[in-house]
């Protein structure tokens, strides 16, 4: 009984994970607007009512693409801090992986940008994976940043909360720019220059 209930299981998970990478070909293709549920299951080859055994709708998908990203981020950070690598390293770290998804995903880009306002710790995920509250990135930045502070790394006069709404704007910033820098470009680019603006800097350096 229990193998098959496992072979059940690992089906449940292999038809989710076809869904969600059927909607992110079809979101690549057509744009989340004209992204219709039919289209999804038939790049899953699934009939269209297993969606709904899974989503509620094509927004929670987002919500579970911005999740995929915030296990990536994290477990990248998780290492640099095993590693003990400093807390500047960390930040830019997260910065880069968060920019190449959205540029890799540009229709999540409108519901990460939202998260700022609407959620705390991304450990919280687990609403956003049944379609709850948006994942808020914005935390991410805010627990390096007190991390920093309390390692001296980084300045003391500035609260983190602040700072972290900054990092977080950059991408919007980014989005919508008319220079003629590439996405992930112009967010490093920003990125340097608030990092140079907040790491302590040692003598000599």
């Amino acid at each position: 009984m229990e193998e098959k209930m496992g072979r059940r299981e690992r089906k449940k998970l292999q038809s989710r994970k076809a869904i969600l990478d059927a909607a992110v070909e079809q979101f690549s293709r057509k744009g989340f607007k004209d992204t219709s549920v039919a289209d999804i299951m038939h790049e899953a080859d699934l009939g269209i009512g297993t969606f709904y055994n899974y989503f509620q709708s094509k927004e929670e998908i987002l919500f579970c693409l911005l999740h995929r990203m915030a296990q990536e981020v994290e477990q990248v950070l998780d290492d640099l801090r095993a590693a003990h690598r400093p807390a500047c390293e960390l930040l830019a770290a997260g910065c880069r992986i968060t920019a190449r998804f959205l540029d890799e995903n540009r229709y999540v880009l409108p519901l990460f940008l939202s998260a700022a306002d609407r959620s705390g710790m991304p450990g919280g995920f687990a609403s956003g994976e049944g379609g709850g509250t948006a994942p808020g990135f914005k935390s991410i930045f805010e627990i390096i940043l007190y991390e920093g502070q309390s390692a001296g790394e980084f300045r003391r006069d500035v609260p983190p909360e602040l700072i972290a709404e900054m990092f977080h704007s950059v991408y919007q910033a980014a989005a919508l720019s008319h220079l003629d820098i590439p996405f992930q470009e112009n967010v490093a680019m920003k990125t340097k220059l608030l990092l140079d603006g907040i790491c302590v800097r040692k003598e000599g350096e």
